[in-house]
């Protein structure tokens, strides 16, 4: 019984130190170990920053943090061991441990490690990148610059931050940018690449703002305006140094100025009376651009006083400089004037006292063929020019006609006094000299002086002829009625009676000559 009792008392000491062998062996396969890495972290000065150690099988072990470029401990497990009152720790479970940075500064950035308390001992970094966006540094950066024309100037512009910012040119209207070499050759270019921007022989074109844009990839860039005054004597531009105006019209006259400053401009008479807006002049300064500007002067419904010489006047602190235009008179344009030439289609009627028993004055009536339309227009002063023309034509072309038919043939033109000898409706107007005519168609004697028509195609030919169409007439520039209906019906009654006393005397002439054959 003995032998038996002690066979199982070694048999559960085997088998004790057989667990314990094995509890042994585990402990040391299942140490604890990283299960990924830290991951690094950019974030800008003045935000928080969270670091994250991810463990597994941490037993009894302990996390700790630190600082890897000055080895000082930031936590132990759950205890904060720094004096830095932004630096704080969490965990969710034994698996997950934070490290939690707030408003992180500059002095922050660097690696910060997560280690375990094996043998030997276990860890892993994560870096913090404090990044800082851009700003100016306002001692080494220009402020706005007024300099004269033909001279160089350099534009500054210093900025910092990390990382480094990268500094751009550009100006603010989208102009391009001049730049010159030390050999004076141009360069254009829309940016500028640069702390410091050199122009060289600066002219009144590159005035204006510059901007300075600073940026490194953090949020936000900046950018600083910097103003360029470019300075120079008032210069002026006049496009028409002569203009002319019919009187009672509007006129308006400009001149152009550049200047920097900015000038005084107005304007001064030939008399030395500055002009200045009113009623009668309306005086403008219209801005161009930063330095030009254009000068207008209206001078509303002008007179003979108002003709002259006006004076464009621009002065600055660097100068004064002014140029003259002269106004004149032009006169009113005419309407066209219909004038028919001599010896046309048209049958013409020229009456002397047109007006008031005035023998000076006469009245033109012309009838256009029913075909044809005419405009006509003008003052009374053209009509009594063309009159006289056509009267002093028609005399001189009568007197010659009469020397080459001494026996009274009739001339072919038609006389511009109204003659019912030599108007186209007229009987004698379709004769061929002052003998009768043969009612049977005869031919006259050698004593007639002449060759007569039939008078029977001849009447035909009255009969078949076009009436007369008086146009409406217009008001002279002298106050005479030029075709007006009474001119007109006295001219057609006057007409006919002529017409039916030459038919009523040829006839009878005719009907005496034949009798006494």
């Amino acid at each position: 019984m003995n032998t038996s009792l002690n066979i199982s008392l070694s048999s559960a000491v085997l088998l004790a130190m057989a667990f314990w062998l094995t509890l042994v062996k585990d402990a040391s396969t299942f140490q604890p170990d990283f299960a990924e890495p830290i991951i690094n972290i950019s974030v800008a000065i003045g935000r928080d920053a969270t670091f994250t150690c991810h463990v597994r099988h941490l037993g009894g072990y302990r996390v700790g943090w630190v600082k890897a470029n000055t080895k000082a401990i930031q936590a132990i497990h759950e205890q904060v061991i720094t004096h830095n009152p932004r630096v704080t720790v969490s965990h969710a479970d034994l698996n997950t441990w934070n490290l939690h940075i707030k408003s992180v500064m500059e002095e922050d950035r660097g690696g910060y490690m997560c280690q375990l308390n094996t043998d030997p001992m276990k860890s892993q970094i994560g870096y913090l990148d404090v990044v800082i966006p851009p700003d100016f540094i306002t001692e080494d950066t220009s402020s706005d610059v007024i300099v004269p024309e033909g001279s160089s100037v350099k534009l500054t512009c210093r900025a910092k931050g990390y990382p480094e910012p990268v500094v751009t040119w550009r100006r603010e209207d989208g102009t391009e940018i001049v730049l010159k070499d030390s050999a004076g050759t141009k360069q254009l270019v829309t940016s500028y690449r640069g702390e410091v921007l050199k122009l060289v022989k600066i002219s009144r074109s590159e005035m204006g703002s510059y901007l300075c844009i600073a940026s490194n990839g953090v949020p936000p860039s900046v950018s600083k305006r910097i103003s360029l005054s470019i300075h120079f004597h008032p210069v002026i531009q006049v496009p028409n140094q002569l203009v002319g105006a019919p009187l009672g019209t509007d006129v308006s006259i400009e001149c152009l100025v550049e200047a920097s400053p900015k000038s005084i401009n107005y304007w001064v008479k030939d008399t030395g009376e500055m002009i200045v807006s009113s009623p009668k002049y309306q005086v403008q300064d219209i801005p161009k651009s930063l330095y030009e500007t254009k000068m207008t002067m209206t001078v509303r419904a002008i007179q003979k006083e108002d003709m002259g010489s006006y004076r464009c006047i621009a002065k600055n602190s660097l100068g004064e400089v002014d140029s003259s235009i002269r106004l004149y008179e032009i006169p009113q344009p005419n309407r066209k004037i219909y004038s028919p030439k001599y010896g046309s289609d048209l049958n013409d009627i020229v009456k002397p006292g047109g007006n008031g028993g005035d023998k000076s004055t006469k009245t033109k009536l012309s009838y256009p063929p029913d075909d044809e339309e005419q405009q006509y227009g003008g003052s009374a002063e053209d009509f009594e020019e063309i009159d006289s023309i056509q009267t002093h034509q028609h005399q001189h072309q009568h007197s010659q006609h009469n020397q080459q038919h001494p026996y009274g043939s009739r001339p072919t033109s038609r006389s511009p006094f109204g003659s019912s000898m030599d108007h186209p409706n007229s009987v004698n107007g379709r004769h061929g000299g002052s003998s009768s005519s043969n009612l049977n168609g005869g031919v006259g004697s050698s004593s007639n002086g002449g060759n007569n028509k039939n008078l029977i195609p001849l009447m035909n030919d009255i009969a078949t002829r076009k009436p007369f169409v008086i146009p409406p007439g217009r008001s002279g520039g002298d106050g005479s009625l030029e075709g007006s209906n009474a001119a007109g019906r006295a001219t057609a009654e006057l007409t006919l009676w002529r017409l039916l006393v030459v038919l009523v005397g040829t006839s009878w002439y005719a009907i005496y000559r034949q009798r006494r054959h």
